[in-house]
């Protein structure tokens, strides 16, 4: 199966990989001005998010992500992963790194990260409310827990919509991906790694400490943000992706 997605633009080619508590649509503010940047810009769906539908069986979020650049004929791409789609982001940068011209990671998780006591309370509690059918408390606390206190009711609104449809469709799921076991020294990718004052400590540190494990990367940590910078101030943080993939991917001629 390839998960859902859209393409449009021409150029060289962006994938925007999203954060577990959203779908593709967390991109929206950042997709037309990519596309008039001049890149060919892509997002999907995971599995179980968005219009993904959940797998029968078996599967790989970044093996999806190497099938969808395959069938869109993608020698090469630059990753653009919020959280768990910065996971992903990673995980691929691993597996192919020639297939990866550039890496930006918003409050990316890791690849073998074992999860902090602070990170593990926020999992169980939310598997509480789930298991007691309280549905729009386990939204509410995903909207509590990984937005920053400047994010305003657009965007608050915008992850409850987003988490809650996640929650809706993954109703039914009896198991996860796989998570593959990656060699991160083997990236090559030219990598930004940003994390948000207010994000808990698991990301914050997960992107400080990439630029010590990866040959090409640097760290920027906005002083305002949460865990989604890229849904509390959507203009500034477009700047940030377009700056860095101008000097790394590179916008097609005009």
């Amino acid at each position: 199966m390839i998960i859902s997605h859209d393409v449009a633009g021409n150029g060289p080619a962006v994938l925007l990989l999203h954060s577990s508590v959203c779908d593709r649509r967390m991109w929206d503010a950042q997709w037309q001005p990519l596309v008039d940047a001049g890149y060919r810009v892509v997002r999907c769906d995971f599995r179980g998010f968005g219009d993904s539908p959940l797998a029968d069986g078996p599967y790989s979020d970044a093996g999806d992500v190497l099938a969808l650049l395959e069938h869109l004929g993608i020698e090469s791409a630059a990753l653009v992963g919020a959280s768990h789609g910065g996971r992903i982001a990673l995980t691929v940068a691993a597996l192919r790194p020639h297939a990866v011209s550039a890496l930006a990671l918003l409050g990316a998780g890791m690849p073998g990260h074992e999860a902090s006591a602070t990170l593990r309370a926020f999992g169980a509690r939310e598997d509480e409310l789930i298991e007691a059918g309280d549905v729009a408390a386990a939204v509410e606390l995903n909207v509590s827990t990984w937005l920053g206190p400047e994010a305003d009711e657009e965007a608050r609104e915008s992850v409850r919509r987003m988490q809650r449809h996640a929650f809706e469709v993954q109703a039914e799921a009896t198991g996860g991906p796989d998570r593959e076991e990656v060699d991160l020294t083997r990236i090559t990718a030219p990598t930004l790694a940003v994390s948000g004052a207010h994000d808990l400590p698991d990301f914050r540190e997960i992107a400080a400490a990439l630029p010590v494990r990866l040959p090409d990367a640097r760290h920027l940590e906005l002083p305002w943000a949460g865990h989604l910078p890229n849904l509390e101030r959507p203009h500034e943080v477009t700047r940030v992706l377009v700056e860095f993939l101008a000097d790394t991917a590179g916008p097609r001629e005009r």
